[in-house]
């Protein structure tokens, strides 16, 4: 942790430097001493001490200084470090003004010069000074810190990657707190949010692939060719990545947002193998990350594939930094999308009290206030649990008539063993309402055909998939639903699908464009269960290698 900051400034430049050398005298074992020779540049770094998160346990500023008097660089600064003590350092001439700023501004001490000896006349005072501001002073927190307000999309977008990739940070409102909104305050014409690194530099409203470079994600490929290449960092593309390194192939896993995929999200899996008390969804995605990691598979985040060609029996990839690389073989495990839920109201409170998906990083912003989570299978059901322990109410909006159709059992006796959680079947949400954030929704009771409108904090929503397969829609072939079709689906009374040149059948997760593969959620008929999406990926990896024989 870095030392808390003791900053001195007087614009007599052998002043201000004999009362750095005395203070690194005493106190430079525990304390950093920063010098400055005006108001105007002691105030710079008193802002750039903010943005670093760094602690300023004591000013120490003359009272005579052309441009900006130490009682007005003090007002400045304490807007900044409230905590901070403060002394001023005065002739005799200047007595009144420091007993009146004792009013203004809560000096804490005013110190005639000279203050020869200091052993008598100045480390008495600060020492007390120091000791009153280290009983009380708050821990710095040293890491990656977000500040925004709220109600932002914007904001929830940088906190979700920030979460999902298992980055710790700290969120700022700078509606609710003014250390946030002095911090933000002190940086002009940046959009919001701001996202604060630990080496003091920011980011204005950044783009998470920014983030992701600052942070020392992987956002470049090492090399220009690989055996496979996996599109989606879900469970079956962790799964392709894990047995593709592990089996000597030459791997690259690239994936726009976090590893994990939607699973990444679920706040508690309780029928995974191996897993008897179960784990979330973010423990299950690092672990097989690090895995991946371990075997040798190098992994791209927050990067995205903008198009992919053949090259006779070669597969180019570009990449959304405008790089190629190029693979042998490729498999596709993009996942699904949520549904959007299209409805009166939706465009002015998206990300602002309505989510697509858990969210976890908006839950606890909802304490005690009521909750509605819209949809009825296993992600919904695993929503609602979490929500459960913030939420006043959870209530659960389903279309169909029971959850026994669309989700586990064992989620289902959770669901109704827990006494904030209401599920209202046959109902489905017809309008939102809020201007600045969500405060109403209005159900439909698909039966009775009543419309009511309810108060509402917060609405989660997890209503059927959407395959994120626009990107080969013109290299392989597709159902009309957008899942990729593979093997036996390609193959209609014993003719193989268009244009295709083998002398053999598509093997069973082979696309319609050879040595292409398709597994997990984006895949036509595909088991919507984390254990399904990994052993796709991993068979994948087989039928790669018997691709691999033929080419």
């Amino acid at each position: 942790m870095a030392k808390p900051v003791i900053l001195c400034v007087d614009d007599e430049p052998a002043v201000a430097a004999a009362v750095a050398r005395d203070m690194r005298a005493r106190y430079r074992a525990d304390y950093r001493v920063v010098s400055a020779t005006s108001g105007a540049d002691a105030l710079e770094t008193v802002k750039e001490l903010k943005r670093r998160d760094e602690q300023v346990a004591l000013f120490i500023a003359d009272q005579r200084m052309p441009g900006m008097a130490g009682t007005e660089f003090l007002a400045s600064a304490m807007e900044l470090f409230p905590a901070a003590k403060k002394v001023l350092l005065t002739a005799y001439a200047d007595t009144q003004a420091a007993i009146d700023s004792i009013n203004s501004i809560g000096l804490d001490h005013y110190l005639m010069k000279p203050w020869e000896p200091p052993e008598q006349m100045l480390y008495p005072l600060v020492d007390d000074l120091l000791e009153s501001w280290a009983a009380s002073a708050p821990l710095a927190y040293e890491g990656i810190r977000v500040a925004g307000t709220l109600w932002s999309a914007r904001a929830h977008t940088v906190k979700d990657f920030l979460s999902r990739n298992r980055i710790p940070y700290q969120w700022l409102d700078v509606e609710r707190s003014s250390d946030a909104k002095a911090l933000v305050g002190s940086i002009s014409d940046v959009a919001l949010p701001i996202v604060f690194f630990p080496d003091g530099s920011w980011i204005g409203d950044p783009e998470e692939s920014a983030i992701a470079e600052k942070v020392g994600l992987h956002t470049r490929a090492s090399s220009p060719f690989y055996d496979v290449v996996i599109v989606g960092g879900g469970p079956a593309g962790l799964g392709a990545a894990v047995y593709g390194a592990s089996e000597g192939l030459r791997t690259l896993m690239v994936e726009r947002e976090a590893t994990g995929g939607q699973a990444g999200t679920s706040s508690r899996i309780e029928n995974y193998l191996g897993f008897p008390k179960g784990l979330s969804g973010a423990d299950l995605a690092k672990r097989a990350t690090d895995q991946a990691l371990r075997l040798g598979t190098e992994i791209l985040t927050a990067v995205e594939v903008r198009d992919i060609r053949l090259e006779g029996s070669n597969k180019i990839v570009t990449l959304s930094d405008g790089s190629d690389v190029t693979c042998k073989a490729l498999v596709l495990a993009m996942g699904v999308a949520t549904r959007k839920l299209d409805v009166p109201g939706m465009g002015k409170v998206a990300g602002a009290g309505v989510y697509y998906g858990a969210a976890l990083t908006e839950a606890p912003n909802y304490r005690d206030q009521p909750m509605f989570v819209v949809g009825g299978a296993n992600s919904a059901g695993q929503g609602s649990m979490l929500f459960s322990r913030y939420a006043s109410k959870v209530t659960m909006l389903v279309r169909g008539s029971s959850l026994t159709q669309t989700m586990s059992q064992y989620l289902i006796d959770q669901i109704e063993a827990t006494p904030n959680i209401d599920v209202w079947t046959r109902t489905e949400v017809t309008a939102v309402h809020g201007e600045r954030s969500l405060e109403a929704i209005t159900i439909l009771d698909r039966d009775s055909g009543e419309e009511r409108t309810l108060d509402a904090a917060a609405m989660f929503i997890f209503i059927g998939q959407q395959p994120h397969t626009e990107l080969v829609a013109d290299l392989v072939a597709r159902h009309p639903s957008g899942f990729i079709l593979t093997g036996p689906d390609l193959v209609e009374d014993g003719e193989r699908p268009r244009g295709w040149r083998e002398k053999r059948d598509p093997m069973y997760l082979e696309t319609s464009s050879p040595g292409i593969f398709a597994v997990g959620d984006c895949r036509y008929g595909s088991v919507n269960r984390v254990a399904t999406a990994v052993g796709q990926g991993a068979m994948s990896i087989s039928l790669v290698h018997r691709y691999l024989e033929t080419v």
